[in-house]
């Protein structure tokens, strides 16, 4: 079991069964917001792959990966309307102002 974790193994097993949600998930959904959703968390589990494999000058290769985790997740928050600006609510007056 060790091997099969340290190996990157069960990240590959992990990826696809995301791609496998993926395509289940875009027969009900837009498949661009299906991407928008897996994205995120596919680079990250790339990023636990490549630290997983032990090669120490792949540092890099973590950090942008990690970079690209960021990116995604925040187009997908874009894309859910996170960022527009949000209306006051008019202000309620009371039998005294009024």
């Amino acid at each position: 079991m060790e091997a099969f974790i340290l190996s990157g193994s069960a990240v590959d097993a992990i990826l696809l069964l995301m791609v496998a949600e993926g395509l289940w998930l875009a027969r009900r959904q837009p498949a661009s917001s299906v991407l928008f959703a897996l994205l995120p968390g596919a680079f990250l589990l790339l990023a636990l792959r490549v630290a997983l494999s032990g090669q120490g000058q792949a540092w890099w290769a973590v950090a942008l990966l990690l970079l690209a985790s960021l990116a995604a997740h925040l187009a997908d928050l874009g894309t859910r309307g996170w960022f527009r600006r949000r209306r006051a609510p008019p202000e309620r007056q009371t039998g005294k102002d009024a």
